[in-house]
């Protein structure tokens, strides 16, 4: 018992360390050249706030892990020797919510500070908008936890007359109690003995509940877009590989078309910066911004593309091989990730809005996978939730620079700005509070009598003003409609290669 939990612990220290490490990896491969040996607050902020992303998503299978730690203990008091669950899930979502709506927006308003400002001038600024930020949510939490703080409880009230202890036990569907002429009174309660039983919740409970609720709306729209976007995006890049080398001629012409493009790109930037200089700022103006950064995502795309399909240097044969293996390798993993969409989509249609569910599914290949051997339901459990993350993030990129319904900052190998990088990991951490909510739900037959289901399974569900959302399955509901909408959207136009239309409506 002893030895289970210190490996445990030993296993989680691990895991932490190993994951900090790879989100350094990360910023360094992923930042841009100009913030290279400079703006360390930001790189801080970005690192922790991805391993906490990282480690909030392993806690549930280290949760049932633990549970796992005492469920075969002989002697009394053995689950209060294993980890505090419920403190640490309380702690990592407090450090989550500090991070998103105070951190990251005080690190972004410094970092995109007037360079020529002194650093306290950045500094005060920055602060003057976090302070700003942080009242106005500290008034909104505390008016809704004075007003609406609470969770209602649906119970019903009992009792019973004594009867004689029986000689013999004999029981079937017409007497479920002891003796022969007494029913059970939970079977002849009148739907009048149903009382509402309310209590107030903590206020860090109150926290992760509104947080999720605000990660769940983003949830619904990028998971459920996602879900599908990505394995059908990875299908459909092979299906519109380059097929083969180009030509010199073929080169230089394409060269030419593209810096051209470069060319007009180029002056309408400028134009807008004059724009934005005289200070018109308009809704014409917020228009031509998003058409010239769609044109030069589009740009960048066909020059990426143009490289691929004519390899030079001295190993343009070899580069040409690993184009042709990396197309490949998107193929099978787009295949493998299919099948994980599709299982996940069934799942929650099986399990989740089916009352009462057709089957358990997966949460028993999980059972069956640790009955082979320990952890591997456990892993299988953590893939599981880590591909809903990969999957919002997914569905957040192409409903940001396709389908302009938000601004997203995108993420370049060796070009991304740490005001991109903020962003991006905001937005990560708020999503990542909902796809535990999500997933301990989707999976509460494996994760049953965990912290997690405590808190979000029975406080969040129960929590006054909100408990209807999850009641009527409105997430999941959204969430399954979008995978829908977004397959056959894919499959209509998910083969077309989308073309710039080189026309802005500039002013001047």
């Amino acid at each position: 018992m002893g030895d289970f939990n210190l490996a445990l612990v030993i296993v989680a220290i691990v895991v932490c360390v190993i994951v900090f490490l790879f989100n350094v990896y990360l910023l360094v491969n992923f930042q841009h050249p100009d913030d290279v040996n400079q703006a360390y607050f930001p790189k801080f902020v970005v690192v922790l706030g991805l391993s906490v992303a990282a480690i909030s998503i392993l806690m549930l299978p280290a949760d049932v892990a633990n549970r796992q730690a005492c469920r075969h203990a002989i002697y009394n008091g053995a689950c209060s020797l294993t980890l505090p669950m419920k403190d640490l899930w309380l702690a990592i979502y407090i450090l989550d919510a500090v991070l998103v709506f105070f951190v990251i927006p005080f690190a972004m308003f410094y970092y995109e500070g007037d360079q020529d400002k002194s650093v306290g001038k950045r500094i005060k600024s920055a602060l003057l908008w976090m302070v700003t930020t942080a009242i106005v949510c500290a008034l909104v939490l505390g008016i809704l936890y004075g007003l609406i703080g609470k969770v209602d409880f649906t119970v019903r009230h009992l009792s019973s007359s004594t009867s004689q202890f029986p000689s013999t036990w004999d029981f079937n569907s017409g007497q479920q109690c002891i003796g022969s002429t007494h029913q059970c009174s939970a079977f002849t309660a009148s739907p009048s003995s149903e009382k509402t039983w309310t209590m107030r919740t903590t206020f860090p409970e109150y926290v992760v509940a509104l947080a999720t609720i605000v990660g769940s709306v983003l949830f619904a729209i990028f998971g459920g877009v996602g879900i599908a976007c990505l394995p059908l995006g990875l299908i459909f890049s092979f299906i519109r590989r380059p097929k083969a080398v180009i030509t010199r001629s073929q080169y230089i012409k394409e060269a030419t078309e593209l810096g051209k493009k470069a060319k007009e790109l180029k002056k309408a930037a400028e134009s807008l910066h004059q724009e934005e200089r005289s200070g018109s700022k308009g809704r014409k103006f917020r228009k031509n911004v998003k058409s010239v950064e769609k044109e030069l995502f589009q740009l960048e795309e066909d020059v990426k593309l143009l490289e691929e399909m004519y390899p030079q240097g001295e190993k343009a044969e070899t580069t040409w091989a690993l184009t042709v293996l990396g197309y490949l390798a998107k193929f099978v993993l787009g295949i493998l990730g299919l099948i994980v969409s599709v299982a996940w989509v069934a799942h929650i249609i099986i399990y989740l809005l089916i009352d009462p569910p057709l089957s358990p599914f997966l949460n028993e290949v999980f059972i069956k996978l640790d009955d082979i051997w320990g952890l591997l339901g456990t892993a299988a459990f953590a893939f599981f939730c880590f591909y809903l993350l990969l999957a919002v993030i997914a569905g957040a990129m192409m409903l940001g620079l396709r389908l302009v319904f938000i601004t997203i900052h995108p993420m370049k190998w060796g070009a991304t700005l740490m005001n991109s990088f903020l962003f991006n990991v905001g937005l990560i951490l708020l999503c990542s509070i909902s796809v535990i909510q999500f997933c301990s739900t989707a999976f509460a037959y494996y994760a049953q009598a965990t912290a997690a289901q405590e808190i979000f399974g029975h406080t969040l569900e129960s929590l006054r003003g909100i408990k209807y959302l999850y009641k009527y399955n409105v997430f999941q509901i959204a969430f399954v409609a979008l995978a829908g909408l977004t397959f056959v959207y894919y499959a209509a136009f998910g083969w077309r290669r989308k073309k710039p239309s080189g026309r802005f409506q500039l002013s001047s």
